[in-house]
């Protein structure tokens, strides 16, 4: 092959894989030029035509438009800097997508109404900041103005202890989310704007505030149950069984020791009905720490931020309450 070599408009079609119709179309709009045409007037191209139509398929299976296509073949922009640009565009173009494809699967798996849809799709969308006061207005609804806001005002060792958790329970969506986390955040940020959620949790922390006592922090309910019961789920115990009576009996008497010296009347006397009123409160308690939002809530969050699944309690928890009923 030769500089003299040409070529007819289907012949150059089938070297570079594209249709004749294509093929036209490019020389139409300037993109590739007949270095010559024969007698019968029918345009012929050169073997460069080659080279440039094969350089214009790459870059439009890349998504490029034919004004940027153009640019790079009169050498008006570098190659490298429309890739880059169109690299880009391509990134946006991705998030935009996750988003959507977020939306729809959780839409889907939740069976929305045309007016969920709506909620999902702005939640979604809210931008960093937006997102920033969703949160800060669901924390301060939880634990306060200073100790969601991180003040330096707080100065007891509850408001340091409960800075700390509403620093643990902050969502922070990465810049380039996943659609998983697009979608987690989706769901926790319906759960942070429910009044009930917010509710059940300013109460276990109150609860764990009480319990918590003043000056050097000891362990908490929690750390009792998994001591507890944890074992007993492990083994197999049934809840209802004598064994496990044993065990709650234990259990209340570590609650007893936790709550504050005004609860004398739940605490237990002899010969009154305060061990029952003791037994009440500590269901209760078990199955405000057993609600499903709240782990449902913990495992939103480590999707979001990218941590580890939290271990789940709620079997531990759910043993607890019914040995203790």
């Amino acid at each position: 092959m030769n500089g003299d070599t040409t070529y007819t408009i289907g012949e150059l079609a089938r070297r570079t894989g594209l249709t004749v119709k294509t093929v036209r179309f490019y020389s139409d709009q300037g993109i590739v030029s007949p270095a010559d045409r024969n007698p019968a007037g029918h345009r012929r191209y050169g073997v460069d035509a080659v080279a440039r139509l094969e350089l214009v398929r790459t870059l439009r299976e890349l998504g490029l438009g034919l004004p940027e296509i153009r640019s790079v073949l009169e050498r008006e922009r570098a190659l490298p800097a429309v890739v880059a640009a169109h690299a880009e565009a391509l990134d946006v173009r991705i998030r935009v997508l996750r988003l959507q494809r977020a939306v729809l699967g959780a839409v889907a798996r939740r069976g929305s109404t045309p007016e969920e849809l709506t909620m999902v799709h702005r939640l979604a969308r809210l931008s960093e900041d937006e997102r920033e006061r969703l949160v800060g207005e669901f924390l301060t609804g939880v634990f306060g103005a200073s100790v969601a806001g991180g003040s330096a005002a707080v100065g007891s060792a509850a408001g340091g202890r409960f800075a700390a958790v509403a620093r643990s329970l902050t969502p922070e969506l990465p810049a380039d989310p996943s659609a998983e986390q697009v979608e987690a955040w989706v769901e926790l940020a319906q759960l942070a704007a429910d009044d009930g959620f917010r509710e059940l949790l300013r109460g276990l922390l109150a609860d764990e505030a009480a319990e918590a006592g003043e000056g050097r922090p000891r362990p908490g309910l929690a750390v009792a149950v998994r001591e507890l019961a944890g074992p007993a789920v492990a083994a197999g115990v049934v809840p209802e069984s004598p064994e496990a009576a044993v065990i709650a009996a234990e259990l209340l008497t570590r609650y007893a020791a936790m709550l504050p010296r005004g609860a004398e009347a739940v605490r237990g006397r002899p010969g009154d009905r305060s061990g029952d009123r003791l037994r009440g409160r500590l269901g209760e308690r078990l199955a405000a720490m057993a609600d499903l939002r709240r782990e449902r809530y913990l495992h939103l969050l480590a999707v979001v931020n990218g941590w580890s699944e939290p271990e789940s309690r709620a079997i531990e928890l759910d043993w607890a309450r019914r040995a203790v009923a």
